[in-house]
């Protein structure tokens, strides 16, 4: 089986945030699925994807302090700031992190670890709606 379907995501504000449930309620597909694949792919490049700690918020926020500081927006090297300076600093993290998730399904479900969940991360402070293309491939 093949299906693929655009998520499409509110603005959110700068940060990171958990969205595994709103990839699973926009995909009824999974539970028709027993073992297969669910590539996610984020269509934007100042914003990220990736797996990580579900349950503590705090987690969150000391990521997103950390990379503030590691890729903060007043470099004075960056030329590229039409778009404002939040805006190449957030190409940099979502390059550091990546645009695109590939989670296993078994059963009907994703195949996380206990405390994994999806995170979209918006690096910008005002990136606007994001879209995702989720694409699931595997057998009944």
């Amino acid at each position: 089986m093949w299906h693929q379907q655009e998520i499409p995501l509110p603005a959110l504000s700068r940060g990171f945030h958990l969205i595994t449930e709103r990839v699973v309620e926009a995909m009824p597909s999974l539970t028709r699925c027993g073992v297969g694949l669910l590539h996610l792919q984020l269509m934007h490049t100042s914003a990220s994807l990736t797996l990580n700690e579900n349950a503590d918020p705090d987690v969150r926020h000391d990521l997103d302090a950390f990379l503030r500081r590691l890729v903060p927006g007043d470099l004075p090297y960056f030329r590229h700031t039409l778009e404002g300076n939040d805006d190449m600093p957030a190409h940099v993290i979502a390059s550091l992190l990546g645009t695109q998730l590939t989670l296993a399904v078994r059963d009907g479900r994703l195949a996380l670890g206990t405390w994994q969940g999806i995170w979209l991360g918006e690096h910008r402070d005002h990136g606007g709606p994001r879209r995702l293309v989720a694409t699931l491939s595997g057998e009944g």
